[in-house]
């Protein structure tokens, strides 16, 4: 990695277990001399960041972290929603026996970070599986779209797991989709995947309503809502 992606990929972990909290500013120098690095590679660093919608900067302030809110959730997953179950529904048009073995091994994976509670293991398979299915449509930029998508909805604290559902029960909506990519049935992966995602969603906009964003739910009906039928 460069500089400024080691920077970034810093700032990332930061923001994610709270080191970097969400009502602080912080300033380009100050990351700079935590990470011993110079200013310019950290200032590109956190430029790309801010491009994601993970910091924003305000001027004379520094940058702080974004809290999305159920409008932002509700986009994230009217853009997932129009766009993994469609990647699914080709991974298993297509699927070769490499992707197979490596969805294999992120459930594996993802069912040993469970049994140990290791969030951030759990949460790095969960993303290389979505990832790895997202890959076989041989778009880079839709791989790349879909991990900021998911970036931006980690800094909500969004995390569904142990607060709205148990990892197993995370899990247990990602094993259909692996198995309808085993079976080479492209229209149970879309609907497995779908399924996933809209009970994903909606658990975020639940989180979100409860945490005080009286317009949540209005915003996931008016841009989910209406396809949401699964």
């Amino acid at each position: 990695m460069s500089l400024a992606e080691e920077a970034a990929a810093q700032v990332r972990a930061w923001l994610y277990d709270g080191t970097i909290g969400r009502n602080d500013f912080h300033s380009v120098p100050e990351i700079a001399h935590r990470l011993g690095m110079s200013r310019s590679p950290v200032r590109e660093g956190l430029l790309g960041l801010a491009e994601a919608g993970l910091i924003e900067f305000v001027p004379k302030r520094g940058f702080r972290a974004v809290r999305p809110t159920g409008q932002d959730i509700a986009e994230i997953f009217a853009l997932r929603l129009a766009l993994e179950p469609d990647a699914a529904a080709h991974a298993a048009r297509v699927g070769s026996a490499d992707l197979l073995a490596g969805l294999r091994r992120q459930l594996a994976a993802m069912r040993g970070a469970a049994d140990r509670d290791d969030d951030a293991a759990f949460t790095a398979a969960d993303e290389h599986l979505h990832a790895a299915i997202l890959d076989q449509a041989g778009n880079r930029r839709l791989t790349a779209l879909i991990a900021g998508l998911r970036d931006t909805t980690r800094l909500i604290g969004a995390s569904t797991a142990d607060r709205s559902r148990s990892r197993a029960d995370i899990l247990a909506e990602h094993e259909p989709i692996v198995a309808a990519v085993e079976a080479a049935d492209p229209d149970r992966a879309a609907h497995e995947m779908r399924t996933h995602l809209l009970a994903t969603g909606r658990l975020l906009i639940q989180q979100a309503q409860d945490d005080g964003d009286a317009s949540a739910r209005a915003c996931w009906e008016s841009l989910v809502g209406r396809t949401a039928q699964v």
